[in-house]
């Protein structure tokens, strides 16, 4: 899952009188966290980059390899609560290093992977890792630096999600191209041994604190807004990743873009990623129903527009950039919807339930775009996506928030 820093940081609560709040802050601990949302992100989306010769290679089709997302987000959809639950009684430096463990297996077995039982089996293992990760990131900052600086903190973590969005995509394309789909896979596990190590240094011992229990999982999930928001989530994040994870086979074919050209739209559309994440962040406090409704209207938007352009390259690249920069938006509204304004006495179990939540519909998305590409073409899914992300749009208009705005 990815977020936005100052879309989370301006409203977490932070309570001065635990006693694990820290005077000093320990910011080789949250720089270390930062390398680790990098190389999560990277990971979980880097199949997408490599799609056409992954598939090649080990002898499927393209909608079979685009299920490896797949079976990462159900991984982790079960993991995030699973996790939260099982190591509630462990200090939070184990659990984390455990889980850059797994990671490192992951992208190992991935590299070696000789046929798609095995690469599957390292996306499951990664989708262990990145529920677990998701399940405790969000309270660590809030141990590992006093309260006035847990805004910064937030903003080095989740910076570690807007690179590896700027630049894994672009680079996994074109690094794979010039040595093989495999080469990024080491090179990102490289990148967790390094964060492994930073970890180990840098990060503090962290005794367990009272952890989301079954009961307030469903006693969360009951509550009305929760259950608007999390449909919201299915629709948007289905709708998107229909489409993302073919986007390779997209540029391939209908503008038909060489590699080196399709490695820079990547690149431009993680750079508008970026900035979108920016101007949610700069809007989910002005108005919460904008934010949160926007960028879905916007993605449903590129996506019929992208059905009707053709095969214009020029096209194709304004409508990608367009929809890259509105759901680099989507987090901080749905997290700051769910996360924090739905039940802010219970955000911890509500973060739960939007992880589970979003890796479900990464899945769902990933199955049922692969189902469209392989029995009516890539351009079939642009039409699931357009009408999910408008179905969300038109839910939160019409059941999202009712405040306006979140300055009082």
């Amino acid at each position: 899952m990815t977020g936005s820093a100052t879309g989370f940081m301006g409203a977490v609560q932070h309570d001065p009188e635990k006693p694990d709040q820290r005077s000093r802050p320990a910011w080789g601990a949250v720089i270390s966290l930062a390398l680790g949302t990098f190389g999560l992100v990277t990971a979980e989306f880097l199949p997408a980059s490599v799609l056409t010769p992954l598939a090649h290679d080990l002898g499927i089709t393209e909608g079979a390899a685009g299920q490896t997302m797949t079976a990462t987000a159900i991984a982790a959809a079960i993991s995030a609560p699973s996790m939260a639950i099982i190591t509630k009684r462990l200090d939070r430096r184990i659990v984390l290093c455990a889980m850059m463990l797994l990671q490192i297996l992951s992208n190992l077995l991935a590299e070696v992977a000789w046929s798609l039982p095995v690469f599957l089996a390292a996306r499951v293992v990664l989708g262990i890792a990145l529920g677990g990760f998701w399940s405790i990131s969000a309270s660590l900052a809030m141990r590992l630096v006093p309260n006035h600086l847990l805004p910064r903190a937030m903003s080095i973590i989740l910076t570690g999600v807007s690179v590896a969005v700027v630049c894994a995509p672009p680079i996994g394309a074109y690094v794979g191209d010039i040595w093989g789909w495999r080469a990024p896979f080491m090179i990102t596990a490289v990148i967790n041994a390094i964060t492994l190590l930073v970890q180990l240094v840098t990060m503090p011992t962290l005794p367990p604190v009272e952890m989301a229990g079954c009961r307030s999982l469903l006693d969360v999930a009951k509550k009305p807004t929760i259950k608007v928001a999390l449909l919201v989530i299915v629709l948007v994040a289905s709708g998107h990743f229909a489409s993302f994870t073919y986007i390779r086979a997209f540029l391939e074919k209908v503008p038909a873009l060489n590699i080196e050209m399709i490695s820079l739209l990547l690149l431009v559309s993680g750079i508008g990623g970026f900035f979108g994440n920016l101007a949610g962040a700069f809007l989910a406090p002005h108005s919460l129903k904008a934010v949160a409704a926007l960028p879905s209207l916007l993605m449903a938007i590129a996506a019929i527009s992208l059905l009707m352009l053709g095969p214009s390259a020029w096209a194709w690249a304004i409508a990608i950039v367009i929809w890259s920069f509105a759901f680099g938006a989507v987090p901080v509204g749905l997290q700051t919807w769910t996360v924090l304004r739905a039940v802010p006495e219970q955000a911890e179990s509500a973060g739960v339930l939007m992880t589970s939540t979003f890796q479900v519909a990464i899945a769902a998305g990933a199955i049922f775009g692969g189902l469209l590409v392989k029995n009516a073409g890539v351009t079939s899914v642009l039409a699931y996506s357009a009408g999910a992300t408008f179905l969300a749009a038109l839910t939160v208009f019409l059941l999202g928030p009712k405040r306006a705005n979140l300055i009082s």
